[in-house]
């Protein structure tokens, strides 16, 4: 059963009301942070912040290093909104109250939507540390954000996925990256559903199937974004090698987040100026 519209509109117009108290803009804008890859909320001017906790019908995130909260102002002089926290089906959440956000984003007028992830490198030539921008995404899942009876304002039903990621901005994101001198790799995202992480026979599938890196989030709201109309953009940073590819090495949470902090200066410079050319 889908999500009630009047759900999304209640979270909405606490959010546009707590805006107009704080003299916050409305965002045009929106950015999610992966794991490990907070701290561009503390940069913004204008800023009104909003705990998941405080508005009505927000899944709330339980994974280490997703704060929960809503920061809306100005990031390089455009109207933002950034969540510091996602939520992942892995916490026993479907695909659609994932995306929870995002569609409150889009009633509130957010018309491109920045995604970033940690996830695992599969393509032998990507190391951890480096940044990749998605160009593609494989999800062999059933469940869907796009799934269900949902109100017309989110997208048609039967939505295309043969350009989730916008052409103009990936465009855009190397042109920065260039102009930064931050190397920016290209590849396809596989989700996998988590939590475990993957076996290495898994990840030969992966890299067999066209996968050049693999998480446990962004493709719903991705999905959502591009049903709704959003020009949507990710950018994975791969803190670490997926399972398989380096011989006797135990994947954990706390190397994600370690590779997070050590790659998050070039991860902030980029997305400073990737928004501010929007």
């Amino acid at each position: 059963m889908a999500i009630p519209l009047n759900w999304y509109k209640e979270t909405a117009l606490v959010i546009r009301e707590g805006l107009e108290k704080a003299g916050s803009p409305i965002p045009r804008v929106a950015l999610v942070l992966g794991s490990g890859l907070g701290g561009l909320e503390e940069e913004m001017e204008q800023a009104a912040v909003f705990s998941y906790e405080d508005l009505p019908h927000m899944p709330q995130p339980s994974a280490l290093g997703h704060a929960g909260t809503l920061t809306c102002g100005r990031l390089s002089g455009r109207e933002t909104a950034v969540l510091s926290g996602r939520i992942h089906a892995y916490e026993g959440y479907t695909m659609e109250e994932t995306a929870y956000a995002v569609r409150v984003l889009l009633l509130l007028g957010v018309r491109t939507l920045i995604l970033t992830n940690a996830a695992g490198a599969v393509n032998p030539s990507f190391h951890p540390g480096e940044l990749m921008l998605v160009t593609d995404h494989i999800k062999l899942t059933a469940d869907s954000p796009a799934r269900g009876k949902l109100p017309a304002v989110f997208g048609p039903m039967f939505p295309d996925m043969s350009q989730v990621y916008a052409l103009r901005l990936r465009e855009l994101a190397l042109r920065c990256a260039r102009e930064e001198g931050i190397a920016l790799r290209e590849g396809c995202y596989f989700y996998m559903p988590g939590p475990q992480y993957e076996t290495p026979a898994e990840i030969r599938a992966v890299r067999s199937l066209g996968g050049d890196a693999v998480g446990m989030s962004t493709v719903a709201e991705a999905i959502a974004g591009a049903q709704g109309g959003m020009e949507v953009a990710a950018i994975s940073c791969l803190t670490n090698m997926a399972a398989g590819m380096v011989t006797e090495h135990t994947l954990g949470h706390e190397e994600v987040r370690q590779t997070a902090a050590l790659a998050a200066d070039s991860f902030r410079r980029l997305l400073r100026r990737f928004v501010g050319s929007l």
